[in-house]
Protein backbone atom coordinates (compact mmCIF):
# COMPACT_ATOMS: atom_id res chain seq x y z
CA UNK A 1 0.00 0.00 0.00
CA UNK A 2 1.10 3.53 -0.77
CA UNK A 3 -0.06 6.56 1.23
CA UNK A 4 0.85 10.07 0.09
CA UNK A 5 0.23 13.01 2.41
CA UNK A 6 -0.08 16.52 0.97
CA UNK A 7 0.98 19.03 3.63
CA UNK A 8 2.72 22.31 4.43
CA UNK A 9 4.74 20.51 7.12
CA UNK A 10 6.22 17.35 5.55
CA UNK A 11 9.15 17.10 7.96
CA UNK A 12 6.87 16.89 10.99
CA UNK A 13 4.67 14.29 9.34
CA UNK A 14 7.62 12.29 8.03
CA UNK A 15 9.30 12.17 11.43
CA UNK A 16 6.27 10.42 12.91
CA UNK A 17 5.46 8.13 10.02
CA UNK A 18 9.03 6.86 9.66
CA UNK A 19 9.43 5.69 13.25
CA UNK A 20 8.75 2.43 15.09
CA UNK A 21 6.47 -0.16 13.49
CA UNK A 22 5.57 1.90 10.43
CA UNK A 23 9.19 2.84 9.82
CA UNK A 24 10.31 -0.79 9.91
CA UNK A 25 7.41 -1.81 7.65
CA UNK A 26 8.52 0.76 5.08
CA UNK A 27 12.09 -0.48 5.21
CA UNK A 28 10.80 -3.99 4.48
CA UNK A 29 8.64 -2.80 1.61
CA UNK A 30 5.20 -3.62 3.03
CA UNK A 31 3.99 -0.02 2.87
CA UNK A 32 5.14 3.33 1.54
CA UNK A 33 4.19 6.57 3.31
CA UNK A 34 5.49 9.88 1.96
CA UNK A 35 4.79 13.48 2.95
CA UNK A 36 4.92 16.08 0.17
CA UNK A 37 5.43 19.85 0.48
CA UNK A 38 2.56 21.73 -1.17
CA UNK A 39 4.75 24.86 -1.56
CA UNK A 40 6.99 23.00 -4.01
CA UNK A 41 4.15 23.03 -6.52
CA UNK A 42 3.44 26.75 -6.65
CA UNK A 43 4.17 28.77 -9.78
CA UNK A 44 5.28 32.03 -8.13
CA UNK A 45 8.66 33.08 -6.74
CA UNK A 46 7.23 33.68 -3.27
CA UNK A 47 6.00 30.04 -3.11
CA UNK A 48 2.65 31.44 -2.01
CA UNK A 49 -0.02 28.79 -1.46
CA UNK A 50 -2.80 30.89 0.11
CA UNK A 51 -4.80 34.03 -0.62
CA UNK A 52 -7.70 36.01 0.82
CA UNK A 53 -11.20 34.53 0.64
CA UNK A 54 -13.66 35.90 -1.88
CA UNK A 55 -16.56 37.49 -0.07
CA UNK A 56 -14.36 38.75 2.76
CA UNK A 57 -13.55 37.31 6.15
CA UNK A 58 -10.53 36.66 8.32
CA UNK A 59 -7.65 34.37 7.46
CA UNK A 60 -6.52 32.90 4.17
CA UNK A 61 -7.55 30.01 1.93
CA UNK A 62 -5.29 27.37 0.40
CA UNK A 63 -5.36 27.93 -3.34
CA UNK A 64 -6.54 25.23 -5.71
CA UNK A 65 -3.63 25.42 -8.16
CA UNK A 66 -0.67 24.22 -6.04
CA UNK A 67 -2.85 21.51 -4.54
CA UNK A 68 -3.91 20.38 -8.00
CA UNK A 69 -0.35 20.43 -9.36
CA UNK A 70 0.87 18.16 -6.56
CA UNK A 71 -2.19 15.95 -6.74
CA UNK A 72 -1.79 15.28 -10.48
CA UNK A 73 1.89 14.48 -9.96
CA UNK A 74 1.03 11.93 -7.26
CA UNK A 75 -1.68 10.39 -9.43
CA UNK A 76 0.82 9.95 -12.27
CA UNK A 77 3.41 8.50 -9.89
CA UNK A 78 0.98 5.99 -8.43
CA UNK A 79 0.46 4.31 -11.83
CA UNK A 80 -2.92 2.99 -10.69
CA UNK A 81 -6.27 4.03 -9.22
CA UNK A 82 -5.97 6.65 -6.48
CA UNK A 83 -8.42 7.41 -3.68
CA UNK A 84 -8.15 10.97 -2.36
CA UNK A 85 -9.28 12.00 1.12
CA UNK A 86 -9.50 15.55 2.47
CA UNK A 87 -9.12 15.95 6.24
CA UNK A 88 -12.15 18.02 7.18
CA UNK A 89 -14.33 18.64 10.26
CA UNK A 90 -17.26 18.45 7.82
CA UNK A 91 -16.37 14.88 6.86
CA UNK A 92 -17.74 11.57 8.04
CA UNK A 93 -16.28 10.50 11.39
CA UNK A 94 -13.35 8.11 11.03
CA UNK A 95 -13.44 4.87 13.03
CA UNK A 96 -12.12 1.31 12.87
CA UNK A 97 -14.71 0.27 10.30
CA UNK A 98 -13.57 3.13 8.09
CA UNK A 99 -9.95 2.03 8.55
CA UNK A 100 -10.81 -1.50 7.41
CA UNK A 101 -12.66 -0.08 4.40
CA UNK A 102 -9.69 2.09 3.36
CA UNK A 103 -7.44 -0.96 3.56
CA UNK A 104 -9.02 -2.00 0.27
CA UNK A 105 -7.27 0.81 -1.65
CA UNK A 106 -3.76 0.39 -3.02
CA UNK A 107 -3.07 4.15 -3.28
CA UNK A 108 -4.37 6.75 -0.83
CA UNK A 109 -3.76 10.49 -1.02
CA UNK A 110 -4.46 12.39 2.21
CA UNK A 111 -4.86 16.16 1.81
CA UNK A 112 -4.09 18.35 4.84
CA UNK A 113 -5.81 21.71 4.92
CA UNK A 114 -4.50 24.73 6.82
CA UNK A 115 -5.36 28.37 7.49
CA UNK A 116 -9.11 28.93 7.06
CA UNK A 117 -9.76 26.16 4.56
CA UNK A 118 -9.19 24.94 1.02
CA UNK A 119 -10.59 26.28 -2.25
CA UNK A 120 -13.80 24.31 -2.74
CA UNK A 121 -13.08 23.81 -6.43
CA UNK A 122 -10.11 21.56 -5.65
CA UNK A 123 -12.33 19.47 -3.38
CA UNK A 124 -15.03 19.18 -6.03
CA UNK A 125 -12.62 18.15 -8.77
CA UNK A 126 -10.07 15.96 -6.98
CA UNK A 127 -11.36 14.70 -3.63
CA UNK A 128 -13.26 11.40 -3.35
CA UNK A 129 -14.35 11.82 0.26
CA UNK A 130 -13.86 13.92 3.39
CA UNK A 131 -13.08 12.42 6.79
CA UNK A 132 -12.94 13.81 10.33
CA UNK A 133 -11.39 12.28 13.44
CA UNK A 134 -13.89 13.94 15.78
CA UNK A 135 -16.12 16.88 16.51
CA UNK A 136 -13.44 19.44 17.26
CA UNK A 137 -11.28 21.87 15.30
CA UNK A 138 -7.51 21.63 14.78
CA UNK A 139 -5.08 24.10 13.22
CA UNK A 140 -4.41 21.78 10.29
CA UNK A 141 -5.06 18.37 8.81
CA UNK A 142 -1.68 16.85 9.65
CA UNK A 143 -2.70 15.13 12.89
CA UNK A 144 -5.86 13.59 11.36
CA UNK A 145 -3.87 12.43 8.33
CA UNK A 146 -1.31 10.71 10.53
CA UNK A 147 -4.08 9.09 12.59
CA UNK A 148 -5.71 7.67 9.47
CA UNK A 149 -2.40 6.58 7.92
CA UNK A 150 -1.38 4.80 11.12
CA UNK A 151 -4.74 3.09 11.65
CA UNK A 152 -4.86 1.79 8.07
CA UNK A 153 -1.21 0.93 7.49
CA UNK A 154 -0.82 -1.21 10.62
CA UNK A 155 -3.41 -3.64 9.19
CA UNK A 156 -1.51 -4.17 5.93
CA UNK A 157 -0.28 -7.79 5.86
CA UNK A 158 3.29 -8.02 7.11
CA UNK A 159 3.33 -4.72 9.00
CA UNK A 160 2.51 -6.50 12.27
CA UNK A 161 3.78 -10.04 12.98
CA UNK A 162 0.30 -11.60 13.04
CA UNK A 163 -3.30 -10.47 12.41
CA UNK A 164 -4.04 -11.24 16.07
CA UNK A 165 -1.93 -8.19 16.92
CA UNK A 166 -4.77 -5.94 15.77
CA UNK A 167 -7.82 -8.24 15.62
CA UNK A 168 -8.01 -8.45 19.44
CA UNK A 169 -7.56 -4.71 19.92
CA UNK A 170 -10.23 -2.23 20.90
CA UNK A 171 -12.83 -1.41 18.22
CA UNK A 172 -11.65 -3.92 15.61
CA UNK A 173 -14.45 -6.37 16.43
CA UNK A 174 -16.82 -3.81 17.94
CA UNK A 175 -15.51 -4.41 21.47
CA UNK A 176 -12.97 -2.74 23.73
CA UNK A 177 -9.85 -4.75 24.45
CA UNK A 178 -9.60 -6.80 27.63
CA UNK A 179 -7.24 -5.68 30.48
CA UNK A 180 -3.56 -6.52 30.02
CA UNK A 181 -0.93 -7.39 32.66
CA UNK A 182 2.84 -7.93 32.74
CA UNK A 183 5.54 -8.65 35.32
CA UNK A 184 5.79 -8.45 38.29
CA UNK A 185 2.95 -10.70 39.40
CA UNK A 186 2.14 -8.36 42.31
CA UNK A 187 2.59 -4.58 42.09
CA UNK A 188 1.59 -2.06 44.77
CA UNK A 189 -0.48 -4.79 46.42
CA UNK A 190 -2.40 -5.53 43.21
CA UNK A 191 -2.16 -9.03 41.75
CA UNK A 192 -2.58 -10.42 38.26
CA UNK A 193 -5.91 -12.28 37.90
CA UNK A 194 -5.22 -15.95 38.73
CA UNK A 195 -6.75 -17.25 35.48
CA UNK A 196 -3.93 -15.57 33.52
CA UNK A 197 -1.39 -17.55 35.53
CA UNK A 198 -3.19 -20.88 35.12
CA UNK A 199 -1.80 -21.84 31.72
CA UNK A 200 -5.31 -23.00 30.74
CA UNK A 201 -5.72 -21.44 27.31
CA UNK A 202 -9.46 -22.03 26.98
CA UNK A 203 -10.18 -20.43 30.34
CA UNK A 204 -7.89 -17.51 29.54
CA UNK A 205 -9.64 -16.96 26.21
CA UNK A 206 -13.06 -17.04 27.90
CA UNK A 207 -11.89 -14.60 30.61
CA UNK A 208 -10.50 -12.18 28.03
CA UNK A 209 -13.64 -12.31 25.91
CA UNK A 210 -15.83 -11.79 28.97
CA UNK A 211 -13.72 -8.84 30.10
CA UNK A 212 -13.95 -7.28 26.63
CA UNK A 213 -17.73 -7.48 26.69
CA UNK A 214 -17.92 -6.25 30.29
CA UNK A 215 -15.55 -3.35 29.67
CA UNK A 216 -17.51 -2.30 26.59
CA UNK A 217 -20.79 -2.44 28.54
CA UNK A 218 -19.35 -0.34 31.37
CA UNK A 219 -17.24 2.21 29.49
CA UNK A 220 -18.89 2.47 26.08
CA UNK A 221 -22.63 1.77 26.42
CA UNK A 222 -23.10 3.27 22.95
CA UNK A 223 -20.92 0.52 21.46
CA UNK A 224 -22.51 -2.12 23.67
CA UNK A 225 -25.98 -1.19 22.43
CA UNK A 226 -24.89 -1.97 18.86
CA UNK A 227 -23.20 -5.24 19.78
CA UNK A 228 -24.12 -8.28 17.71
CA UNK A 229 -22.27 -11.44 18.72
CA UNK A 230 -22.40 -14.30 16.23
CA UNK A 231 -20.98 -17.33 18.03
CA UNK A 232 -23.01 -19.43 20.45
CA UNK A 233 -20.28 -19.02 23.07
CA UNK A 234 -20.33 -15.23 22.78
CA UNK A 235 -24.11 -15.14 23.08
CA UNK A 236 -23.87 -17.28 26.20
CA UNK A 237 -21.27 -14.94 27.71
CA UNK A 238 -23.46 -11.96 26.90
CA UNK A 239 -26.48 -13.62 28.51
CA UNK A 240 -24.46 -14.38 31.67
CA UNK A 241 -23.41 -10.73 31.91
CA UNK A 242 -26.98 -9.55 31.35
CA UNK A 243 -28.23 -11.89 34.06
CA UNK A 244 -25.49 -10.65 36.37
CA UNK A 245 -26.42 -7.03 35.69
CA UNK A 246 -30.09 -7.73 36.49
CA UNK A 247 -29.05 -9.49 39.70
CA UNK A 248 -27.07 -6.42 40.78
CA UNK A 249 -30.14 -4.24 40.23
Amino acid sequence: MRIDIMTLFPDSVGDMMNESILGRAQERGYIRIEAHQIRDWTTNKQMQVDDYPYGGGRGAILQADPLYNLWTHLCDEAMGPVHTIFMSPAGRTFNQSEAKRLLGYENLILVCGHYEGVDERFIEECVDEELSIGDFVLTGGELPAMVIADAVARMVPGVLPDPECFEDESHYSGLLEYPQYSRPETWHGLSVPPVLLSGHHANIAKWRRTQSILRTRTRRPDMYAKLHLDSKQDRKLLQELEDEARGED
